[in-house]
């Protein structure tokens, strides 16, 4: 992980921990004796592959520096449910008022896990990556396209100036001032940032043809057919990265892969992942 990646969790932890007025819960404080310490275990309910334990010791120890947090499981490890994941100790008071962040974070990041690796191994040996997007939650992007490498995936540009990724909407704009809009295009970026990637989104074979002539680096296939998409390949000829997009559903990805694209990306990954059900017990 990058220092920048780390720096946006504990920053996302300190913002949900700050919502959840972790520092003010009135239920624990008037519940529990200021003095009393337990252990805890934190649980899988379900079959998953687990991410975002690693992050545990950041929650409790912004609430508690005393609670002791021991991880029992591997990021990536394949668990059956009853796996306990994590033990925990320190007052009762500092591991119940960070529960629900804690379980949270490792629920959501296992989820997008758990299906990045659905979908990696759908594709078996074929040789083609799963590429996550931008489709992220504000403030989780880097929780979130962590798990998708820790499921086996890969990440797509993390923010808007690390790649050029030249849309059907930038497009539209420069039809109306130039014949070639996509050559004008990749000519603007390239002179902008010559070392950046250039990405370019075509939706036939004119499109593509042109954003070979400009030497795109990688050209995004935009809702096309098995069909097109096998023509797409032939034509570039391994010229340019090809990425396939456009709602790719599980049931569809072998056969999109065995197009001979080099990667699909999959807005779901990050989208609509379900939470990992995953509790944490008391154990006096």
């Amino acid at each position: 992980m990058t220092e920048q990646y780390i720096q946006d969790i504990k920053h996302a932890i300190v913002i949900a921990l700050r919502e959840d007025r972790a520092r003010d819960d009135i239920t624990s404080e008037a519940c529990l004796p200021q003095e009393a310490v337990v252990k805890a275990e934190i649980v899988s309910k379900q079959s998953a592959k687990i991410a975002g334990l690693k992050f545990l010791p950041w929650v409790f120890e912004a609430i508690d520096s005393e609670v002791k947090c021991e991880i029992l499981v591997e990021e990536g490890s394949e668990v059956e449910p009853g796996t306990v994941l994590a033990i925990l100790k320190g007052k009762a008071r500092s591991l119940l008022s960070a529960e629900r962040v804690a379980l949270n974070i490792v629920q959501h990041a296992s989820g997008i896990a758990t299906l990045s690796s659905e979908y990696v191994k759908e594709l078996g040996n074929l040789t083609c990556d799963i590429l996550d997007t931008r489709k992220t939650l504000p403030g989780l992007r880097a929780l979130q396209k962590y798990a998708v490498r820790i499921g086996g995936g890969k990440n797509h540009r993390f923010h808007l100036q690390e790649a050029f990724l030249i849309k059907s909407n930038h497009i539209k704009v420069l039809q109306k001032y130039y014949e070639l809009p996509i050559s004008e295009a990749i000519t603007r970026a390239r002179n902008l940032q010559p070392e950046a990637k250039i990405e370019i989104e075509v939706e036939n074979v004119k499109m593509l043809s042109e954003a070979l002539e400009a030497r795109a680096d990688l050209i995004l296939l935009d809702n096309m057919s098995i069909e097109l998409m096998k023509e797409c390949v032939e034509i570039a000829g391994g010229r340019a990265y090809l990425e396939a997009s456009g709602n790719i559903p599980l049931t569809k990805l072998r056969e999109t892969a065995l197009s001979g694209v080099n990667g699909i990306s999959i807005g779901a990954l990050t989208l609509s992942a379900p939470a990992i059900r995953i509790s944490l017990r008391i154990n006096l």
